[in-house]
C-alpha cells in the first residue's frame, strides 16, 4: 500500500510540474533548431543596437527619442506605405477606424520603452542593461496568463524565480561596480530602474505584437507601429530633446553609429514578429538571453569594462532558468485564428500545436496525455 500511495504522489507531483519523459527525436526537431538559429540571430542584432547606444552615449550624444524617431519612420516608410496601398477591410483606414486606440496602447508602450533602455545607457554600462532586461520574461508570462491564456505549469514559475535570482546577482555586482570606479550610486541605481521600467512595457508591447501577428498580420503590426511609434515619438522629440539634437557635433563617426543603430532596429523590428509566430513571446525573450553573452564579450574587448565574479555567477542562474523553462511545453487555451496573410494549411497546422511558447514537445503530445491520464486514474 505504502508503494502504490507513493506512486500516486509521484504521478501527481509529474502531472503538475509536466515532468515527462519525452524521445529526443520528437524535442530536437528541425523546427527547434530554426527557430534558435533564428533567436540567436536577433540576439545578435540587439548586441548590435546596444553596442552603437554605448559608442554614442560615450560620445556625448544623449537623444534617446531622436533614435528611436528614426527606427520608426523608416517603418513608417516601408510598412504603413504598404497598408496604405491596401483595399477593403485590410486599409489602414478601416484599420484605425476599429482598432486606432489599441495600437496607441501599444505605440506609446513601444516609445517609452526604447526611451527608457536607450536613456539607462547614460547611467549604467552595457552588460547590467542586457542582464536586467531579462526582467521582461515574468512580467510577460503574467501579462500572457490574463490576456492570452497561457497556462504554465510549477517548473516555469520555478524557472522564472532562478532567473530572478540572477538578476539579483547582477545587481549586487552593478552596485559594487559603481562603487569601486567611483561612480554615484544613484546614478547606478536610477539606471537599472530604468532598464526595468523598459522591461515592463516591453512586455506590454510584446503581447500585443504575439496577439497581432498571430490573429492578424505582421505587416499590419509593423506598420501600425511605424505610425503611431513616428507621431508619439516625434512628439516627445520635439518636447523634449530639441537643444540635445541640436547641440550635436555631427561627423561621420557619430553619423555611422546612428545608421548602425537604425539599421539594426530596423532589422530586428521586421524579424522578430516572424520568429514570435513561430514560438511566442515570452520563448522569443528567453531565446534572447544569450545577448547578455555577446554583450559580455563587447564589453570586455570594446569597452575595456573590469566585472565582477557576480556577473558570471548572474549569467550561468539566468541560463540555468532559461534551459529549465524549455524543458517542458506550455499550453494556451486561447484559440488562434491564424494571420490572415498566412497559407490556410500552414494555419490548420499551427492550431494542432498546443504548446504556445516554443513549440518544442509538440511531436510527443499524445504520449504525455496519455501518461497524464494514466496518473489521474492511478489517483
Amino acid at each position: 500500500m505504502e508503494g502504490r500511495e507513493e506512486e500516486r504522489l509521484c504521478g501527481k507531483w509529474r502531472v503538475t510540474c509536466g515532468l515527462y519523459s519525452y524521445n529526443l527525436r520528437d524535442v530536437f526537431t528541425w523546427r527547434l533548431l530554426k527557430t534558435i538559429l533564428m533567436g540567436q540571430f536577433l540576439s545578435m542584432l540587439i548586441c548590435g543596437t546596444a553596442v552603437s547606444c554605448q559608442y554614442l552615449a560615450d560620445a556625448g550624444v544623449e537623444t534617446p527619442v531622436l533614435q528611436s524617431f528614426l527606427n520608426y519612420a523608416l517603418l513608417l516608410l516601408v510598412y504603413t506605405t504598404i497598408l496604405s496601398a491596401r483595399k477593403g477591410e485590410r486599409n489602414i483606414l478601416q484599420i484605425l477606424k476599429t482598432k486606432w486606440w489599441k495600437y496607441l496602447v501599444m505605440g506609446v508602450a513601444d516609445v517609452e520603452a526604447n526611451y527608457a533602455v536607450v536613456k539607462a545607457y547614460q547611467f549604467t554600462n552595457l552588460t547590467s542593461i542586457q542582464l536586467l532586461d531579462c526582467f521582461v520574461i515574468p512580467v510577460l508570462m503574467v501579462l500572457s496568463w490574463f490576456f492570452l491564456k497561457t497556462r504554465y505549469k510549477l517548473v516555469h514559475f520555478i524557472a522564472v524565480v532562478v532567473c530572478l535570482l540572477g538578476v539579483g546577482a547582477m545587481v549586487g555586482a552593478d552596485v559594487l561596480a559603481g562603487r569601486a570606479q567611483g561612480s554615484k550610486n544613484v546614478d547606478v541605481v536610477l539606471g537599472d530602474g530604468l532598464v526595468l521600467l523598459s522591461a515592463v512595457l516591453y512586455a506590454v508591447s510584446n503581447v500585443c505584437q504575439e496577439y497581432t501577428v498571430k490573429n492578424l498580420s505582421r505587416v499590419e503590426f509593423l506598420g501600425m507601429m511605424g505610425l503611431f511609434g513616428t507621431l508619439i515619438s516625434g512628439l516627445q522629440l520635439a518636447a523634449l530633446e530639441t537643444q540635445a539634437v541640436a547641440a550635436i557635433k555631427w561627423d561621420l563617426h557619430i553619423s555611422v553609429w546612428f545608421a548602425v543603430y537604425v539599421l539594426f532596429m530596423y532589422t530586428l523590428y521586421s524579424c522578430m514578429p516572424v520568429v514570435v509566430k513561430m514560438t511566442s513571446a515570452t520563448a522569443v525573450n528567453l531565446s534572447l538571453l544569450t545577448a547578455d553573452l555577446f554583450s559580455l564579450f563587447c564589453g570586455i574587448f570594446l569597452f575595456h569594462h573590469t566585472f565582477s565574479t557576480l556577473y558570471i555567477v548572474s549569467f550561468v542562474v539566468i541560463t540555468l532558468g532559461f534551459v529549465m523553462f524549455n524543458a517542458v511545453p506550455t499550453y494556451s487555451a486561447l484559440p488562434e485564428s491564424g494571420s490572415i496573410e498566412d497559407d490556410p494549411a500552414e494555419v490548420s497546422a499551427d492550431r494542432v500545436v498546443e504548446s504556445s511558447s516554443d513549440h518544442l514537445l509538440a511531436g510527443d503530445r499524445d504520449t504525455q496525455k496519455s501518461e497524464t491520464l494514466t496518473a489521474v486514474a492511478a489517483l
